[in-house]
């Protein structure tokens, strides 16, 4: 029986086994979907990826099952309501950031149709890239192309979604395949 090779990078710990295996690197083209990861994404900023996922549901609830229109409605008393909530981070920027990407992600969905479309415009021919990885090092932190979304987002107003992040957001939605040679997600 041969052994299962999973990226070095989710370790044992079920929950980062699951997203590994279920999620990580696989497309993503649901709006819905992507606006979560731009959620999660922007909340884990500085943090380890981990401490976001254990707070995945708390980030559902809290920002309306990731309802994009929804969480561009919240108001102040929505953001204190957010900022007294336990089960995601309280960073005042972070959830400011949040409401602000929400409403800029609607201005992207009026001008190209869907921010699907917007995103994966970056993406040659809006396939995923699947790179040759044999090991973690071999895995950048950034890129030209997300150098280029996270460029354009800036300049359209959004936080929290520098290079690093973009490209963490283009791996968790499948933009990018990371996996190593040999992964059983590969």
């Amino acid at each position: 029986m041969s052994e299962i090779i999973r990226c070095g990078w989710c370790g044992t710990d079920p929950l980062y086994v699951k997203y590994h295996d279920e999620e990580w690197g696989k497309p993503v083209y649901d709006d819905q979907t992507l606006f979560e990861f731009l959620i999660l994404e922007g909340a884990q900023a500085g943090l380890s990826w981990m401490t976001i996922l254990k707070r995945r549901a708390g980030y559902k609830a809290a920002f309306a099952d990731f309802d994009v229109q929804k969480v561009a409605a919240f108001s102040a008393a929505d953001e204190e309501r957010l900022m007294n909530d336990s089960g995601i981070i309280r960073n005042r920027l972070k959830v400011k950031a949040a409401i602000t990407n929400a409403r800029l992600f609607i201005e992207i969905q009026k001008e190209f149709g869907s921010f699907s479309d917007f995103i994966w415009g970056f993406i040659p021919g809006k396939k995923p890239i699947v790179n040759i990885v044999k090991s973690l090092s071999d895995v950048p932190a950034r890129t030209e192309i997300s150098d280029a979304i996270s460029k354009d987002m800036k300049k359209r107003g959004f936080k929290f979604f520098g290079t690093t992040i973009c490209y963490a957001h283009m791996q968790a939605t499948g933009m990018v395949n990371d996996h190593i040679i040999g992964c059983i997600s590969k």
